[in-house]
């Protein structure tokens, strides 16, 4: 837990971050260990920089449009946005499903980017939002293309929880399954993140074969069988070779 000013302040924002509808100054004090006066003497000066705003009507904070406007340049310089959208939307279009992407951030995968499928009934993503690796497809691949430390260390230390009924709770199964993944190229997941949801998800690459992120095809499993989505692992591949050289190499 940070002890520095410079380290609370900083909790305190990711905090407020992690509560898009709002949130009162006793959660933000008891969920970043910051004493109540000193998490409002922070907090306070984050509203001044237009980073947080203060609603008075329900005494909640929530993220100020001054982050929202960070958030949509740190989006740009990632090529998230400009770059990625076309090619995700074409792919949406194609196969009429969800297309989302995501990157490794420490021992989970964080949302960066998502189109909407026209069906009635789909998946829904919020980007910011983080996600497991265990059991989602995305997850596996960014396992299965990190460099090998990274990989290792991951597979040691991410937790097994179960979120729907088909997680991997068991860790050498799941270090089949993630060696099963590099070996293929891609990944899948069937109703292990949430009950009814099946997706399946391959690495994008930066030229010297680093992987940079994670493209997926998500579904109600009532909707599609696993190979249903499987048959559409060539259409993913061939929109994360296209993103692989056009987003931005860093």
């Amino acid at each position: 837990m940070p002890t520095d000013v410079v380290g609370r302040a900083i909790r305190l924002l990711v905090l407020v971050g992690e509560h898009p509808h709002g949130v009162t100054l006793s959660v933000l004090a008891r969920e970043s260990g910051v004493p109540v006066s000193t998490a409002h003497r922070l907090v306070n000066s984050l509203c001044r920089e237009g980073l947080v705003e203060f609603e008075a009507a329900d005494k909640r904070y929530r993220p100020g449009l001054r982050l929202f406007q960070l958030g949509q340049q740190a989006g740009q310089a990632y090529g998230f946005a400009g770059t990625a959208l076309p090619v995700m939307q074409r792919v949406t279009r194609q196969t009429e499903e969800a297309t989302l992407m995501s990157v490794l951030d420490g021992t989970r995968h964080l949302y960066v980017h998502y189109v909407d499928g026209p069906l009635p009934v789909g998946v829904r993503s919020e980007p910011g939002r983080h996600g497991p690796l265990h059991c989602t497809s995305m997850g596996k691949v960014l396992m299965a293309f990190a460099p090998d430390d990274v990989r290792a260390d991951l597979l040691d230390r991410v937790e097994l929880t179960p979120h729907g009924p088909n997680s991997i709770t068991d860790r050498e199964a799941l270090r089949e399954e993630v060696a099963r993944a590099a070996e293929r190229g891609y990944a899948t997941a069937d109703e292990e993140h949430h009950r009814g949801l099946r997706a399946v998800a391959v690495p994008i690459l930066r030229p010297d074969g680093s992987v940079f992120a994670a493209l997926s095809t998500a579904a109600p499993a009532f909707r599609r069988s696993m190979d249903d989505l499987v048959a559409m692992v060539p259409l993913l591949q061939a929109a994360a070779s296209e993103l692989g050289v056009r987003l931005p190499a860093r």
